[in-house]
């Protein structure tokens, strides 16, 4: 069915666009459109179903009550669960919100941050690969309202609101040597992210500080689009000789996933053979057997502090930058060791 337009209900009720246009609008009395012309004008609307064009209301108004999320993958778990969380905290203020995918492509960033722009969005909340300073720059100068999420640029002030991903791994290191595991390994990404940087920095640093062995082999980072096989040979060669590794830190929950998967076809016993913990929940650690010790990330706290963070910037011209690091909570379960 074809969407009826203000100019097909002036063409059809024979009187002006603009009569049409400041009726629906509420500005008929206004502009003494008589009562019988706007009553006539609302009720054949109503029969046809009428919606307004956002874009051309947004314009009206100034502004397009749609906000725009940028993120890498909306399928991955721990951004899909943060996008559902920002949507409806949008909702509730009386905004739309509109997703895009940028596969950690800085081109395909900046093109998605454009597109956002072009439809008139009046803000963002971007989690950027962290490559692309020039689309952050750029926003910041125009004074454009934005919020970076997970991942941020240090040497630009910006608004921020991402984990203590230093607090987090260092907390599951402590637990493992607190259940008498010495020999730690860690699995990382090979991407030069922040948060990544993070999380293997802290592991190094914990490990130093209670003087234990960083070995050859202790650390493996992997691909982001690594594959079975290459968690399955990362796994073997922690555990044989000479690592002997005797408990493993995931970075990230799908790393550890796939870590467990691995463990499993290969009949290793955890936390018997091998202790782990995951930074990061998934939704069935919890079922596992052994149940999967991690890091729990407090995704909705992020999701309410970015849309309330970016609700204050659009609306106060003297909005002050504003840079949150969200405490982690670590949820002990068996598979670290613990009795």
């Amino acid at each position: 069915m074809k969407k009826v337009s203000i100019k097909d209900i002036a063409q059809h009720l024979n009187v002006s666009v603009s009569a049409v246009s400041l009726t629906l609008n509420g500005k008929g009395d206004e502009k003494r459109i008589s009562k019988t012309t706007q009553k006539r004008i609302v009720e054949y609307a109503q029969e046809q179903n009428y919606r307004p064009n956002s874009f051309a209301k947004g314009l009206q108004k100034g502004k397009s009550e749609i906000i725009g999320l940028v993120v890498p993958n909306i399928s991955d778990v721990f951004f899909s669960r943060i996008a559902r969380r920002i949507e409806k905290q949008a909702e509730q203020a009386g905004y739309d919100v509109i997703f895009s995918s940028t596969g950690e492509n800085i081109e395909k960033e900046s093109k998605k941050i454009q597109s956002m722009l072009d439809r008139q969005v009046d803000g963002l909340i971007i989690a950027s690969c962290q490559k692309n300073t020039s689309d952050i720059l750029k926003l910041k100068q125009n004074n454009f309202p934005f919020v970076l999420i997970d991942r941020l640029y240090p040497e630009i002030e910006t608004n921020y609101v991402g984990f203590d991903n230093v607090g987090g791994v260092s907390s599951a290191v402590n637990q493992l040597i607190q259940a008498g595991r010495k020999r730690i390994g860690f699995v990382t990404l090979s991407m030069n992210l922040g948060t990544i940087r993070e999380r293997l920095d802290s592991y190094l640093q914990t490990m130093k500080e209670h003087a234990l062995p960083v070995e050859n082999g202790f650390v493996h980072e992997m691909d982001y689009n690594n594959d079975e096989a290459d968690m399955q040979n990362v796994i073997r060669e922690m555990l044989k000789k000479p690592c002997n590794i005797e408990a493993i830190v995931f970075a990230t929950h799908f790393l550890a996933s796939e870590g467990l998967r691995q463990l499993k076809e290969l009949n290793i016993r955890v936390p018997d053979d091998v202790a782990i913990v995951s930074y990061g929940e998934q939704k069935d650690f919890d079922l596992f057997e052994p149940a999967i010790t991690a890091v729990n990330l407090p995704i909705n706290e992020m999701g309410d502090k970015a849309v309330d963070i970016l609700l204050r910037n659009m609306k106060e011209t003297n909005f002050s930058y504003e840079q949150l690091r969200l405490k982690t909570e670590l949820v002990v379960r068996k598979s670290c060791g613990a009795k």
